[in-house]
């Protein structure tokens, strides 16, 4: 038997408290700027300019799509990209309004109003600190793969549906939030699309298809004909610009009858919104605990995968999860002070940022002053950007955002991984995301119980000695598979005497197994039969010990290995021949 922990090293109580274990708050950016060069400058100055170009239409066109002012969504990549940047644990990850928040937004603003939106962002900008600070940000990365891709896929088709609308031109006064709502209210008014704002919409999305990308080209100069130089200088300008200036000069050339962001929203402001502080009730915040915790759950999922994703892109220093989330929580407590949307970190600006050379958080930084310029200087041009060639860009975006392989590769995996995805699926499209995690995660844990039970077996093998039954546990004893133990007991030979239990391949036992073990002993003590363990684990001997399980069997009970269990209980019965180790690898399993 095990030797029992020194008493001693204990701790007692009238010891220090419990503290928790801040995590440092150390931006990235502190790091990088020690022997900042002005090669490293100009390559962050070059990745900033593009991706503020890359970030305009996207951030006018989430903004739209989640029923707020094109404006708000500037503002919020000007802000909180800035603060994400400056104080982020990543060197290259750009923040801003996300694809994944328009159906959380549009359906917050729908259901609370615009100021309880700013008050939801900031309470859970709050969170999102907090977990940081707690270091809870490698929490997250224990969030089931099924379940992100199928709530990415779901977010992916209600984002494309919420865009028919502006593509098919339609003047709804108002759009509703259920998925079948909106494909009835498409059928009702699909007579009245706009055929000029179809086709600047699909002539959008057209454009953002085929235009030429980096990753197509060549990467020698010499290897390229005429055509292909003319390809090369213009894939390096992205596809979203191009789309949207040609849409915006085709719209006022042609004077074409569609609605643009000055027709709906009045053009944009040129410059940011004064500092102001929304109006904040208790009666509100208890309104909105749910839409708070889904915005700052959903943030932190987003930040950290594309922190991962940045990560697996460049040679850079890998991400500080905690840290990232602490600079996500001040940016979304500060962006609502300039009625800034929800921020988080941007798969397709991140991606974009590493690839045109950026090393460090200035890149993030110029991005923001890049749109702030855009902003201050040509914002009365944006009057006349057609709405429907944003709807087309959308649509673009919420197809590269799902992972549609996934289903066709789900049939690789089990029935668990198949109902997990496509549950998760179905519920994001035709509920919400918070349905559709609560779901999902109990699908999840649901399976994982079950393949956790069917892991754990009980072994025999031939009986030692007469009237002595020895059975040997394999993996974890915990609520799902307490059965097996259970059975264990039953359909015992008459003339059995004892049990014995060898647990060297038990790695683990949770209360409920220690609960099955003391009804086997009493169950096998009303039949006048003993039972002893050997070969105990540290995990299992220590919670057996402190449960009272070691003392309610004796001291005589609990033996080191099988030699010493047989010489107690049958020291005068013949020994079999064989192999206790052999026994244990080639038993047959009875539960």
């Amino acid at each position: 038997m095990r030797p029992t922990r020194d008493p001693s090293q204990r701790p007692t109580s009238g010891g220090p408290r419990w503290r928790p274990d801040w995590a440092p708050f150390r931006p990235r950016l502190l790091d990088t700027l020690k022997g900042y060069k002005r090669q490293t400058f100009a390559r962050d100055l070059v990745a900033g300019l593009t991706v503020g170009m890359v970030a305009l239409p996207l951030a006018m066109a989430f903004a739209v799509a989640s029923g707020v002012k094109p404006e708000q969504g500037i503002f919020t990549a000007i802000v909180a990209g800035f603060l994400i940047s400056a104080l982020g644990g990543s060197n290259v990850q750009i923040g801003g309004p996300a694809g994944a928040f328009i159906v959380i937004v549009y359906g917050i603003v729908q259901r609370y109003g615009l100021t309880n939106l700013l008050i939801a962002t900031a309470l859970a900008g709050m969170l999102l600190f907090a977990m940081g600070a707690l270091k809870l940000g490698a929490l997250v990365r224990y969030m089931p793969v099924t379940i992100i891709i199928g709530f990415t896929n779901g977010i992916a088709v209600v984002i494309g549906m919420a865009q028919l609308k502006d593509l098919l031109g339609l003047e709804l006064t108002a759009w509703p939030v259920d998925f079948f709502s909106q494909v009835a209210t498409l059928a009702r008014h699909a007579s009245e699309a706009n055929l000029w704002s179809l086709a600047v919409g699909l002539g959008s999305l057209a454009v953002v298809v085929l235009w030429p990308r980096p990753s197509s080209m060549p990467s020698a100069a010499g290897q390229l004909s005429g055509s292909q130089r003319w390809r090369r200088w213009a894939c390096h300008l992205p596809g979203t610009i191009v789309a949207l200036t040609l849409a915006t000069l085709l719209t006022v050339l042609l004077d074409l009858p569609i609605a643009t962001i000055g027709s709906r929203f009045g053009g944009i402001p040129q410059g940011l919104p004064q500092l102001s502080l929304p109006p904040f009730s208790w009666a509100s915040a208890q309104q909105l605990v749910i839409p708070t915790l889904t915005l700052a759950f959903l943030g932190a999922i987003e930040s950290l995968i594309c922190a991962r994703v940045a990560d697996n892109l460049s040679t850079l220093p890998k991400h500080d999860p905690n840290q990232e989330l602490m600079a996500q929580g001040v940016a979304n407590v500060i962006g609502p002070l300039f009625g800034c949307m929800p921020a988080t970190g941007t798969v397709a600006r991140t991606v974009t940022n590493v690839r045109s050379g950026a090393t460090t958080p200035v890149a993030g930084m110029v991005h923001a002053v890049t749109l702030l310029l855009v902003v201050l200087v040509a914002a009365p041009l944006a009057a006349s950007v057609p709405l429907a060639a944003l709807a087309g860009i959308l649509l673009f975006v919420a197809w590269n955002m799902g992972e549609w392989r996934e289903f066709d590769r789900s049939r690789q995996f089990g029935l668990g991984y198949r109902v997990t995805l496509v549950g998760v699926f179905a519920l994001t499209v035709v509920f919400d995301l918070m349905v559709a995690m609560q779901v999902g995660l109990v699908l999840a844990c649901g399976f994982f119980i079950y393949r956790m039970g069917q892991l754990f077996r009980v072994g025999t093998g031939n009986p030692p000695a007469p009237g002595v039954q020895v059975f040997s546990l394999y993996g974890a004893l915990f609520f799902g598979a307490v059965a097996k133990v259970e059975a264990v007991g039953q359909g015992l030979p008459a003339d059995t005497q004892a049990v014995v239990l060898r647990m060297p391949r038990l790695i683990s036992i949770d209360s409920s197994g220690i609960d099955a073990l003391e009804q086997l002993h009493r169950a096998l003590g009303r039949q006048g039969v003993s039972l002893h363990l050997c070969e105990l684990n540290e995990q299992p001997f220590d919670l057996m010990q402190r449960s009272g399980l070691l003392a309610d069997l004796g001291p005589n009970h609990v033996h080191a290995d099988l030699a010493s269990a047989m010489a107690f209980v049958r020291p005068a019965a013949p020994q079999s021949p064989s192999d206790p180790a052999a026994e244990e690898n080639s038993g047959a399993p009875v539960a």
